[in-house]
């Protein structure tokens, strides 16, 4: 048996992460040996060795399995921005480094927060390569351009957060909910973070469709990616979108406002052409007045507020006297009026822009 299929052989049976989903495994052939520097985005076959934060993979097909030391997994080299677990940089070179998703990262670790337990180690065995030999990028399987429908766009409304863990999923999920009980279909996107699909799999099961994320569109991550590519995205994923004859979409931003990629998109001009209006989901009452107080010096209107203060009736009472607000809990926004109250009105803000009535940024 030559080389080529012993590779071949050994890829098929090592686990494919969910951030390399769009690639096709039978377009890798070979593994090259691994010589030289890593980019975001490229495709490597990794040996796990020690067991830590990390204990299971998220595969392509949604189920987690669990790690073992010893298991061969596919992931991909990424940068990693998350407040509450790590901040993880690609590496320099091909040597040891980390798992630092379990949507399948291979990164290095700089700073982690106190609660986490050590990394899960892993060791790069070889990039993975195209039948010419070339290395395989995640860049290389992004979807192709597409134009948007001309005679329809759909809403988009974001959900945006103060913080990671804020409850931007869970708002985002029920907002879907509530506006399918409205009788819409409903598409989602999440423009920024790090490839994982425990998100993905929930707007799935929220109904949905399509869901896509950044990483179809060649990012395995956010993190440290130009302003301008990130715009890019989210008019890339928009388009997509559209283009299935969806009545709304609902988009979710990563992390908290103040986060660079986060930050620089709110405030880009392609992001208030497309975006009707903002669900601000916030940890507490002064978290929300502070994201209230930034989001109000941009031009896309809020909305309303929502995410994990609305299991405390005293912090929404406070967030309330404190913004004027309306604040809506998952229920709330399941409901199909108050989804169809906020679709309505990001429309309208879309419609007087586009009728002159409010400047364009």
């Amino acid at each position: 048996m030559d080389q080529k299929r012993r590779d071949r052989i050994r890829l098929r049976l090592a686990s494919w992460a969910f951030t390399t989903r769009r690639v096709p495994q039978g377009a890798a052939t070979g593994i090259l040996a691994p010589k030289g520097r890593p980019e975001a985005g490229d495709l490597l076959l990794a040996r796990v060795d020690a067991i830590g934060q990390h204990g299971d993979l998220h595969m392509v097909n949604g189920r987690r399995r669990h790690l073992f030391v010893g298991n061969e997994i596919v992931v991909a080299y990424g940068n990693r921005y998350a407040s509450n677990q790590y901040e993880a940089l690609v590496p320099e070179t091909l040597g040891p480094c980390q798992l630092v998703a379990g949507g399948g990262m291979a990164s290095r670790v700089v700073s982690w927060h106190a609660s986490m337990k050590a990394p899960t180690q892993i060791t790069p065995i070889g990039l993975l390569s195209d039948p010419s030999g070339r290395r395989m990028n995640l860049r290389d399987y992004a979807l192709p351009a597409v134009e948007p429908p001309t005679e329809y766009r759909p809403t988009p409304v974001a959900v945006v957060g103060t913080s990671m863990d804020s409850g931007k999923t869970q708002s985002a999920v029920y907002l879907v909910r509530g506006l399918i009980a409205a009788g819409l279909r409903v598409g989602y996107a999440k423009v920024t973070g790090t490839g994982a699909g425990g998100d993905y799999f929930w707007l799935k099961d929220a109904g949905a469709d399509p869901v896509l994320d950044f990483t179809d569109v060649g990012l395995a991550s956010t993190y440290r990616v130009g302003a301008e590519e990130i715009e890019g995205a989210l008019v890339s994923l928009v388009s997509h979108v559209a283009s299935h004859g969806v009545d709304a979409v609902v988009l979710e931003i990563a992390d908290g406002v103040l986060q660079r990629e986060t930050a620089a998109l709110l405030e880009s001009p392609g992001f208030s052409r497309l975006v009707g209006g903002i669900v601000l989901a916030a940890q507490d009452s002064m978290g929300a007045l502070a994201g209230v107080q930034w989001l109000r010096e941009r031009p896309t209107p809020l909305l309303a507020l929502s995410g994990v203060l609305t299991a405390a009736p005293l912090q929404i009472a406070e967030a309330r006297e404190a913004t004027g607000l309306p604040i809506h809990d998952r229920e709330g926004l399941a409901s199909p009026e108050v989804a169809i109250e906020l679709l309505g009105r990001a429309q309208q803000h879309l419609e007087a822009k586009a009728s002159g009535w409010i400047g364009a940024a």
